[in-house]
């Protein structure tokens, strides 16, 4: 009899266990949303290539550039009331790219890398939360740090194959009837090998106005119209620059947000996408000070949506999440063991980017391989990264002096081209090595040059801030943004 007491309890708590297992991670979080309203301005922010150690490095960097207490000093996004984890993987591979996490976020469906909206058999179109968000009478703004047809900012409004499709993707901005559109440049606007209508044209045509100044941006006020607004000052590829070389007179992520709230703005509410997608760029290149800087300015574009939110309380949702992990980046160096140098950090005053712009390449120009030396550009070195070569090893400096030649086209004793993607990602071999030596003496360490598979996390404040707790995957995220707005999907 007690045998058989144990086992039926055994079975219940099996049937329950399985009923919870059975629940898909949203279903919970589907309820009716009437028992507490409906989102009517929703923000969601989009760390490309964020996942904790970006927010963490960010955070302990906060800390030790203004105090060397052992302490972390949270961003205003990491306080909210609900956090979550997000799993990232696609419909073919356990580390996604950015096309395919975008899909996932955006509609609610796995696709492969580098597909935009459509199935995996690239037949099938998916309609975005943005889109519904459209349809229900909502005003719609898409704000990047990278250009605005790149694969995260495309993945709310285009459907298409290839996210190298660039041009298809640019004219889809004017098709979707999008209220706003700002932050980097539109690439490719007339094709690959510029032949086409001009897809700003086409914008323009279509109703848009088009400001690529700071005039013309600060002139916009609500009731303006449907925009886009370009930054003036583009820097690789595009997009906006990296907040570690943005100028003080030079338009922030956080600008472009507010001007999205004050033109957005309305009775119905709107959806307002904004990607910080240059965290990702500098994870690739292993910079770790540029991805801290631009963690911040996502921070600091958030606060714009808290200062909204606290002016309309129990109407306002905002999420904040990443796309996938990028770089493996650890706050932890084998050379540093258990101690963090945060502090060396705040030393560094160029991204990867501006110093090959601005330092190595018009050396390249001017200086001949066999009359390059490495001496030329220490004083630059440590102004740029602050690297004082009297404080590194001989191994260190064996590495700089290595990483020189190769980016000067010197040949070197042993052929490193099979390890070339390994040393150097497929960056300037010096400058690379440089930021990889900058974060090591920090106590930072890289395992990739490309993307990992790790969850990331999701925070969420607001109306329906509930839904995103737990441990859920990233399709799950607009199954909650849409029950959060009372939209059936």
């Amino acid at each position: 009899m007690k045998k058989q007491t144990i086992f039926s309890a055994l079975a219940l708590a099996c049937l329950f266990w399985a009923g919870c297992g059975a629940m898909k991670s949203g279903d919970k979080n589907t309820a009716s949303v009437d028992s507490g309203g409906r989102a009517k301005y929703v923000f969601l922010f989009i760390g490309d290539g964020m996942a904790m150690s970006q927010i963490s490095a960010a955070e302990v960097f906060s800390t030790a550039r203004s105090s060397k207490d052992i302490n972390v000093t949270k961003l205003r996004f990491t306080r909210f009331p609900v956090s979550g984890l997000t799993t990232t993987f696609d419909a073919g591979t356990f580390i996604t790219d950015s096309a395919s996490a975008g899909t996932a976020i955006a509609t609610g469906n796995k696709t492969l890398s580098g597909v935009i909206n459509m199935d995996a058999g690239k037949t099938q179109k998916f309609k975005t939360i943005a889109e519904y968000a459209r349809d229900a009478g909502k005003k719609i703004g898409i704000v990047s740090s990278v250009t605005l047809n790149h694969a995260t900012p495309a993945s709310f409004y285009a459907k298409v194959p290839s996210r190298g499709n660039y041009y298809d993707i640019a004219c889809q901005m004017a098709d979707s009837g999008f209220d706003y559109f700002a932050g980097g440049l539109v690439d490719q606007r007339t094709g690959k090998n510029k032949d086409k209508q001009d897809a700003v044209e086409i914008a323009k045509a279509a109703g848009y106005l088009y400001v690529d100044s700071n005039e013309g941006f600060n002139a916009l006020k609500k009731g303006a119209g449907k925009v886009i607004a370009v930054t003036p000052h583009p820097q690789d590829s595009g997009a906006m620059k990296y907040e570690i070389d943005r100028k003080t007179d030079e338009l922030s992520l956080a600008d472009y947000t507010k001007k999205g709230i004050e033109l957005l703005d309305n009775p119905n509410g709107f959806f307002l996408m904004v990607e910080g997608g240059k965290v990702d760029w500098a994870c690739h290149a292993n910079d770790a000070g540029a991805a801290i800087y631009d963690v911040l300015s996502l921070d600091a574009a958030i606060r714009a949506a808290l200062d909204f939110a606290a002016a309309h309380s129990g109407e306002t949702l905002i999420v904040v999440t990443g796309d996938h992990e990028t770089g493996g980046l650890a706050i932890g160096f084998a050379g540093t063991q258990y101690a963090t140098f945060f502090d060396k950090v705040a030393l560094q005053k160029r991204s990867y980017v501006a110093f090959d712009s601005e330092v190595l390449i018009p050396y390249k120009e001017k200086t001949t391989a066999n009359a390059a030396k490495l001496a030329d550009l220490i004083p630059a070195i440590r102004n740029s990264f602050g690297i004082d070569f009297n404080e590194l090893s001989d191994f260190q400096k064996e590495q700089i002096e290595f990483a020189f030649q190769r980016s000067m086209g010197n040949e070197q004793q042993r052929s490193f081209a099979e390890d070339q993607y390994l040393l150097y990602g497929g960056y300037e071999p010096l400058t690379v090595k440089l930021t990889q030596i900058m974060n090591q003496t920090a106590g930072i360490g890289w395992t990739s040059y490309a993307h990992t598979g790790v969850p990331v996390p999701t925070f969420a404040s607001g109306v329906h801030q509930e839904f995103f707790s737990g441990y859920y995957d990233n399709t799950d995220i607009f199954r909650k943004l849409a029950s959060a707005m009372g939209i059936k999907v």
